[in-house]
């Protein structure tokens, strides 16, 4: 149904269905809710507010990455870049880039919208546990012109395609429990991936956070590439990676704690850190 209406109708009915999955979905609500009264420190009327949009941004969301093959072609008018000069600096570079960013506004759009513009774009696959949707999620993105690499994290093709001097996004969001290191996210500690810094140091590629938000409720979008937090766009050698994750983190908090109902707050962010704690 998504994909025979209308653009805009398509994205209006993916905001009702955010609405109703919501609605229907109070275990789940109940705990989204809890992570955003402890992460940015609101109230409960607050939190239910930014959960909701949550959802409905997600609804959005999905209909808009279903429905990208109406506005192929048209992403120009849909997308307005800030930083791009940063992009193509790094890209200059000939070592490849990492866009560090996360599950907040519409991230499949902000890489087709990259693809779109003429960059080299990969971005790492996501297992589902329908494997339907991850092949389906992969075909999309192919037909945006953006490679998945691999299901799931590819270490050698995540390498290769930094070695070819491509673009590679990771959504840094993630709980990896104990693979990752426990630094500070939305001021609670979280384990965090660090492959990519490490990955950036040894190959000399630039990190670029990146987030793509959208304006209000409405089919358009802001895309923000960020100078690397390195002068040299990677960590020093020196560098703990608990220091350099939680510049990329930092970077990531500000953004949510600016658009909060447009991240995606049913995801247990900080789980593994709980656990510990309890």
């Amino acid at each position: 149904m998504l994909r025979v209406l209308p653009y805009s109708w398509s994205i209006s009915l993916g905001a009702g269905l955010g609405a109703l999955l919501w609605a229907a979905s109070k275990k789940k609500v109940d705990e989204a809710e809890r992570r955003c009264v402890k992460a940015l420190q609101v109230g409960v009327t607050e939190a239910r507010r930014i959960v909701r949009g949550s959802y409905m941004n997600l609804g959005r969301s999905v209909a808009e990455f279903l429905s990208m093959d109406k506005v192929r072609g048209d992403l120009r008018d849909l997308v307005e870049f800030h930083g791009e000069e940063h992009l193509r600096e790094a890209l200059a570079r000939g070592k490849g880039v990492l866009f560090l960013s996360a599950h907040l506004g519409n991230w499949e759009i902000g890489a087709a919208a990259v693809a779109e513009r003429g960059y080299p774009m990969n971005a790492i696959g996501t297992d589902q546990r329908d494997e339907r949707i991850t092949n389906l999620i992969i075909q999309k993105r192919a037909e945006s012109g953006v490679t998945s690499v691999g299901k799931g994290f590819d270490l050698k093709a995540a390498i290769r395609c930094l070695q070819r001097g491509e673009a590679l996004a990771i959504l840094m969001d993630q709980d990896v429990r104990d693979k990752g290191v426990v630094v500070p996210f939305l001021g609670l500690p979280a384990s965090t991936p660090y492959g990519p810094a490490k990955i950036a140091r040894k190959l000399g590629s630039t990190i670029l956070p990146a987030f793509m938000v959208r304006r209000g409720t409405s089919m358009v979008h802001d895309f923000h590439i960020l100078p690397s937090p390195w002068k040299k766009g990677y960590p020093e050698d020196d560098e703990s990676m608990e220091t350099a994750m939680t510049l990329c983190n930092d970077a990531i908090s500000r953004f949510i704690r600016e658009y909060p109902e447009q991240w995606m707050w049913l995801y247990p962010r900080w789980a593994s850190t709980e656990s510990r704690i309890r």
